[in-house]
């Protein structure tokens, strides 16, 4: 045990010192960052816009050839708030690999996972950790990213992320040498992607009390910031369905029109029109006209509606529901905690829409009757 390195006084006006001591075994630490991911101190990396964790797994498999069983493991696998892939690898500072081998070893993973992590991977390894744990995927997502934020958009992002290369690479120990230290600058300033970081993490005990210290090693340029994501007109969505079907593209193309009619503004992303009915208690947003990678879509917005009054009560969610399920051949599937529900449009024929824009005007009047209701105090 090394000489104090910490003095902590207690409330009690106690004062501990506390002593740096190593991790034994390495698992020690490997478990703490899985449990405890802030301790990747994100203001270090980028004090302007702090980093956020979403830990995804531990042990992350990737193959070196493509339909490959797993050949490579990565202690640990994040994604931060603008779906980055973060690859963690942890040493202990006794661990003589830690001075050149593990760098090689990291390009590994990264070159591998570009190439052979097949779209989607990264979500599904990330609802497996969820299910291990007892944890509902999209509610932890919603926590991570907030409410005003797409979660599907975030996990295509991933996707993109990842096949552009936009990744980042960890090195975490007790104690980064200094030879490590040196090829990990050396790399940020040859290399925009993928960013490389250093950190140590410092382990003090005293008095049955720890404390855990993280600081990022070496010369830390200004992070490259990532591309911000193309956003696309309606029409160019439209035109983007009109490539898989004009049938499809003109049902889209009708219900852009209704949606410039029925709600006060429309917003997209890279995939979706997302009409919007600006009010009282926040947005309403009930519907999106999708185009994703699984085909064209319509979509109820499930999370959303049920955080409007009046659908945030049980009966009028049911209620409106109820009017959904009762749409022949327009069936959408119903689950716990879901964030929204869709049918592709090749399903939907011209009665079903007619009908599903009934039911949508509807529940547009019901949310303006309480904003009115609400106004007046009633």
């Amino acid at each position: 045990m090394s000489n104090p390195g910490i003095f902590l006084i207690q409330p009690n006006d106690d004062l501990v010192e506390m002593s740096e001591i190593n991790y034994e075994p390495e698992e020690v630490l490997q478990k703490l960052l899985a449990d405890y991911p802030s301790l990747l101190a994100g203001n270090q990396i980028n004090p302007k816009a702090p980093r956020k964790w979403l830990f995804i797994e531990r042990e992350s498999g990737i193959p070196s050839e493509k339909g490959g069983s797993d050949r490579f493991s990565a202690d640990h696998l994040f994604l931060d708030q603008d779906a980055i892939p973060t690859i963690v690898e942890v040493k202990r500072s006794s661990d003589t690999r830690i001075r050149r081998e593990v760098v090689g070893q990291m390009l590994d993973y990264a070159a591998n996972a570009v190439e052979y992590w097949p779209p989607g991977r990264i979500r599904e390894r990330f609802a497996v950790t969820c299910k291990d744990r007892g944890q509902d995927p999209a509610q932890k997502v919603l926590e991570f990213l907030g409410e005003d934020f797409d979660s599907e958009e975030f996990w295509k992002r991933a996707d993109t992320n990842l096949l552009e290369g936009n990744m980042r690479l960890i090195f975490v120990a007790d104690s980064i040498p200094p030879e490590l230290q040196r090829i990990v600058e050396f790399l940020r300033r040859q290399m925009q992607r993928p960013e490389v970081l250093a950190f140590e993490i410092k382990q003090f005990v005293g008095q049955g009390l720890k404390v855990l210290v993280p600081r990022v090693v070496g010369q830390i340029l200004p992070p490259v910031p990532p591309p911000p994501p193309p956003v696309r007109t309606p029409e160019q969505i439209i035109e983007a369905i009109r490539e898989i079907s004009n049938e499809e593209a003109e049902m889209a193309q009708q219900m852009l029109e209704w949606s410039k009619v029925n709600f006060t503004r429309i917003r997209t992303t890279r995939t979706n029109i997302v009409p919007e009915l600006e009010c009282d208690s926040g947005v309403f947003s009930p519907i999106r006209i999708t185009n994703d990678q699984d085909g064209p879509k319509l979509a109820v917005m499930v999370e959303n509606i049920r955080k409007t009054p009046p659908f945030d009560a049980q009966e009028r969610w049911s209620e409106f529901r109820s009017r959904l399920d009762n749409i022949p051949k327009m069936k959408f599937a119903w689950r716990e905690n879901q964030s929204y529900s869709s049918v592709y449009l090749s399903a939907v024929s011209d009665e079903g829409l007619s009908a599903f824009r009934q039911v949508i005007v509807w529940a547009i009047e019901q949310v303006k009757a309480a904003q009115y209701q609400n106004a007046k105090g009633v």
